[in-house]
């Protein structure tokens, strides 16, 4: 693969401990019933536009949604600095592929003026050819707008990029968008979960970026397994 299409909750940092802690904290101060760590965590991977609605049967107007996403935006903003961490490996493996000449993006269900903070942040911005927020496409993941827009605006073959991500969502969008998925392991949703995506690779540890091939999945008596395991 020549092109690399990252997600960026979940798959280069842990975001984790403060997207739940920034969930619930807003969920408590606008007084709605405050979603569990297992809500929050399925709903990682597509924009909080979008998720929390689909937490809380709340009707909300225009504003008063609007002050809820502030709210969450506000106490992200006061966490993320002590619970936003980048995944160990994930630096090292950046620097390798920029230095093999693989071009490498990052698209998320984040606006892209805190992407690009919390990029920024975890001293891994420069690494990436572009960076693409939710305020960036028209459709939020799982419709492939981010992925087709980084492939128009670049040129980029469809047989030679890949999307990289821990939710099925963002496995989801690569299969609309018709380029490979590889689903990780190590940040929201399971790997029994990502295996009903059937992703082209489904890898458990950073440095298997870099031997994509070994682990495309492979059907064996109707189940899916890993090259490597075979």
């Amino acid at each position: 693969m020549k092109n690399y299409i990252f997600d960026f909750d979940g798959t280069l940092a842990d975001s984790k401990l403060c997207s739940v802690i920034a969930t619930q904290s807003a969920f408590k101060e606008f007084g709605l019933n405050v979603p569990s760590t297992e809500q929050i965590e399925h709903f990682m991977g597509i924009p909080i536009e979008v998720s929390f609605k689909e937490m809380t049967d709340y009707v909300f107007t225009d504003e008063s949604f609007n002050y809820l996403l502030q709210i969450f935006r506000n106490h992200y903003k006061a966490n993320e600095i002590e619970s936003l961490v980048v995944f160990p490996n994930i630096p090292e493996l950046l620097s390798e592929l920029k230095a093999e000449d693989r071009q490498l993006f990052v698209v998320s269900s984040k606006k892209t003026d805190v992407l690009i903070r919390n990029l920024q942040k975890l001293n891994i911005d420069t690494y990436f050819k572009d960076i693409i927020g939710s305020d960036k496409v028209k459709h939020y993941k799982p419709h492939p707008d981010g992925v087709l827009k980084i492939v128009k605006l670049y040129d980029l073959i469809i047989e030679e990029t890949v999307m990289i991500g821990d939710a099925i969502f963002d496995l989801q969008m690569a299969k609309s968008a018709n380029v490979a998925s590889c689903g990780v392991t190590w940040g929201s949703h399971k790997r029994e979960k990502l295996l009903e995506e059937e992703p082209t690779f489904l890898i458990d540890e950073v440095n298997q970026l870099l031997q994509l091939e070994d682990f495309r999945l492979k059907k064996v008596d109707g189940y899916l397994n890993s090259l490597s395991s075979i």
